[in-house]
């Protein structure tokens, strides 16, 4: 078992537990001040009974002594000694211990009222009683003080034992709580720990959807893991495809260069050497192109060039390009020009990907022009909030109806010795730019439009 489902668990018990511990807690608390509230009011009524009960004896036996029944109840009544002093008129002492407990400070008696207080006897804290009654003997006739307390130790030790018996029936509460969460939250996670062992079984190969039955609450995450595996499994397979149309186009020009490479060592004549020489620069060259090509399009896929943004006018981008293709262009006997726009045109882009784009068009029109080119242009213009470059050749022609297969990696209308990666390349640029790449109707030749979002609110490139 992971590390993170036991901690799902833990966190599951917790969370329930924890409001129920506390709540324990303040229960506790309240019970025991409960406890001690009703342990001062029984023994506060106990007291006030044998205050009555002696009262009642010192009257009836003109203040000799209590009954011994009196002495037997309140013995079986109280849980601790009561210990009691009767006074007559004068303060003159009648029975009981001799010297009654006094109240701490000042305190006013009211006749005829029983009252309670708190008192010191012998060094221990005790609770009093106190009542005044007028009472008429044979020998006395006036007040006579009953004053009744007891240790406060005994409401102390009652009120624990109250609380202790509550607190040992919510611990046992608590305990069944416990376990019964625990096994219930156990229980809850088994459709969560059954799935994760299905998909622990599984082979690296097995990247099929998940459809056994889960919870509600876990159907949100296994929706999501199906997505990923789907959009796994369509990765691997654009990779595979990638992979082999990559082996299958380097075979070609591997082919050429191996073919060029032996009729140059088998050449007769240096004339001949001469032109297998060319053949051989030209089918590496070739190779090299579609090897180059092939990585742009890895790099494309892979998406981490586009941290490489940056702000660029495409009339100074366009303009280095042609520069470069130019000779190239020019030894083909075929005119090149390059018609830009009047002002900046700012875009912001990957300076690699997008020059990979203008070379990618005009070796397009180079590769497809046929017999009839004479003549390529790159233009630059403004379109509303587009900056666009315009590739224009007078060759074979592509019309826009052709334009999805064009398009399309290693699609080609015709057999020629290009990859078919050009265009593809070109148009996946385009896209990942947020631009658009289109084939334009023209009545002759072919025409092929890049266009970008300008930049319309940052800085102009230069």
């Amino acid at each position: 078992m992971t590390q993170s489902t036991r901690s799902l668990r833990q966190r599951l018990f917790v969370l329930i537990l924890l409001p129920l511990v506390i709540m324990a807690v303040l229960l506790g608390y309240w019970r025991y001040s409960v406890a001690q509230d009703t342990a001062d009011k029984l023994f506060d009524r106990s007291l006030l009974a044998a205050a009555l009960a002696i009262s009642r004896d010192v009257a009836v036996s003109d203040g000799d002594a209590l009954l011994p029944s009196t002495r037997s109840l309140i013995r079986e009544a109280a849980v601790e000694e009561v210990f009691y002093h009767v006074s007559g008129p004068g303060g003159a002492y009648v029975t009981g211990y001799a010297y009654p407990p006094v109240p701490a400070g000042h305190w006013l008696f009211e006749p005829n009222k029983p009252q309670y207080f708190e008192g010191v006897y012998k060094g221990e804290l005790v609770r009093v009683i106190r009542m005044t009654e007028h009472t008429s003997t044979e020998y006395l006739s006036g007040d006579t003080t009953v004053t009744v307390w007891q240790l406060g130790s005994a409401r102390v030790d009652f009120a624990r034992q109250l609380a202790w018996r509550a607190v040992a029936l919510i611990v046992g509460l608590l305990t069944t709580l416990a376990v019964v969460v625990s096994f219930a939250v156990q229980t809850g996670l088994r459709p969560l720990l059954d799935l994760q062992d299905a998909i622990a079984s599984r082979s690296p190969d097995d990247l099929s959807t998940i459809k056994r039955p889960i919870p509600v609450e876990a159907q949100g995450i296994v929706a999501t893991l199906n997505r990923l595996f789907e959009q796994v499994v369509t990765s691997l397979h654009s990779h595979q495809a990638f992979i082999s149309d990559a082996a299958h186009q380097l075979r070609n020009p591997a082919a050429a260069v191996l073919s060029m490479a032996e009729a140059v060592r088998d050449a007769n004549t240096d004339h001949e050497r001469e032109l297998r020489v060319k053949e051989l620069i030209s089918a590496a060259y070739a190779s090299s192109r579609v090897a180059d090509q092939l990585l742009s399009l890895d790099r494309l896929r892979q998406g981490s060039w586009r941290s490489a943004h940056e702000l660029l006018n495409l009339n100074a981008l366009s303009k280095h390009v042609c520069a470069d293709l130019a000779p190239t262009v020019l030894s083909a006997e075929v005119g090149f020009a390059l018609l830009q726009h009047d002002a900046p045109l700012a875009v912001l882009a990957d300076r690699f990907f997008v020059s990979e784009v203008i070379k990618n068009l005009v070796d397009n029109a180079l590769v497809h022009g046929g017999g009839s080119l004479r003549e390529i242009s790159v233009k630059t213009w403004l379109d509303g909030d587009h900056a666009c470059v315009t590739v224009v050749d007078d060759g074979a022609g592509l019309r826009p109806e052709d334009q999805e297969k064009a398009f399309s990696r290693f699609g080609q209308l015709e057999p020629s010795s290009g990859s078919g990666l050009g265009l593809a390349i070109a148009h996946s640029v385009a896209d990942a730019h947020g631009g658009a790449l289109r084939v334009d109707a023209v009545a002759q030749g072919a025409s092929i439009t890049l266009a970008l979002p300008l930049n319309l609110h940052g800085p102009q490139a230069h």
